[in-house]
């Protein structure tokens, strides 16, 4: 890609597939493949990334909310589409798009129900979500039973799967309770069968989960950091291609002598002569204020160049004293070498954060 002359966001499909290719082979060929690419494909570019993964074959997508559901449809993607936080009052819009709800409790299993119901539909396809261990949302170990008693003799709705989401499945110091979840969530599925006498979708594994625990693959799994270029470890970040590079430029450099100060607040003080460059991107773009005063940093001519003084809204400035550089010349927020997770814990935070913070105002630009 040529240099850059503003800031945006490049994005490597050929490295996506690299990614897809490495995590489908570390499931059975008959293991579904669910991507998640709610939040804008984590910062990216959902609808890109999407119709190239439908062209993969995946199996199923997952969003957070409908309006993504309902962005992925308009762009023409015929996958079915899971929606793993609906909330009522999309319901219906759901149903009209053929997008499929995550239902987490008695409250929204009703509700969708009713809306099914007045929408004159059979057997529309619902997905059941367990609570093993992680807390946020999700059917009680012993709820089946209530379940059973609501949808069996209801033929508006079909449970098309079951499924929990693994809590701690990076850290191997969390491996007793994630083997517990896996044990509990198992424990459900057999007691769900036997109740209900079908068998719908089972599955459990995010992305550290397909790589670190092979027995909880059971019918699909489901991926999002891993498919961006991320393995949650040192061992496995290597195995992956990120598929992002931020780019900006230099628009100014400044001379600052010493005692002088640099941005709002005058957060920063020189203590000596020094050369800094001011670069077009802010915490309006995505990289907040917790990467200033020193926390962050990008990289010039392959020198790295620390934030000084607080992000502004539009705008960083970096010391590049010991840089030689010019106005106009690229300068690398993150990329495959200089990774987004590098630059996150630099700043005490993770790589999902930063990328996903992404503003939709920094152009994208796809390469295939």
């Amino acid at each position: 890609m040529p240099n850059a002359q503003e800031t945006v966001l490049e994005i490597d499909l050929q490295a996506l597939k690299h990614n897809f290719v490495y995590l489908k082979s570390k499931v059975k060929a008959n293991t579904k493949f669910m991507a998640v690419v709610k939040a804008f494909s984590y910062g990216n570019d959902a609808i890109a990334i999407a119709n190239y993964l439908q062209d993969l074959k995946a199996d199923y997508f997952a969003v957070a909310y409908t309006s993504e559901g309902v962005a992925l449809r308009d762009a023409g993607i015929t996958t079915p589409i899971l929606v793993l936080h609906p909330l009522p009052v999309s319901f219906k819009l759901m149903i009209e798009r053929c997008l499929e709800p995550n239902l987490y409790n008695a409250k929204v299993l009703n509700e969708f129900v009713k809306v099914a119901t007045q929408e004159h539909q059979t057997n529309y396809p619902i997905h059941l979500k367990f609570n093993t261990g992680l807390n946020r949302l999700g059917f009680g170990e012993h709820d089946v039973d209530f379940l059973f008693s609501a949808l069996k003799n209801e033929s508006t709705v079909k449970v098309k799967s079951i499924f929990s989401h693994l809590a701690a499945s990076e850290d191997l110091n969390e491996d007793n309770f994630t083997k517990g979840q896996i044990s509990s969530f198992k424990s459900i599925s057999d007691t769900f069968v036997k109740t209900f006498g079908y068998k719908p979708i089972l599955h459990l594994c995010n992305t550290s989960g397909v790589l670190n625990y092979p027995e909880a693959h059971l019918d699909m799994v489901r991926s999002g950091i891993g498919l961006y270029g991320f393995g949650n470890s040192d061992k496995e970040n290597k195995n992956f291609k990120p598929i992002a590079t931020l780019k900006s430029v230099i628009s100014q450099i400044h001379h600052i002598k010493k005692g002088e100060s640099v941005g709002y607040n005058r957060a920063y003080k020189s203590e000596m002569p020094q050369k800094t460059a001011t670069i077009p991107i802010g915490h309006a773009d995505g990289i907040s204020r917790q990467y200033g005063n020193g926390k962050g940093f990008v990289v010039i001519n392959n020198k790295k160049a620390p934030i000084v003084g607080n992000v502004c809204m539009d705008m960083i400035m970096v010391n590049v004293t010991d840089i030689t550089c010019k106005e106009g010349d690229e300068v690398i927020v993150f990329d495959a070498q200089h990774t987004a997770n590098d630059l996150a814990q630099a700043a005490n935070t993770i790589s999902y954060e930063l990328i996903t913070a992404i503003s939709q105002r920094v152009k994208r630009i796809v390469k295939k």
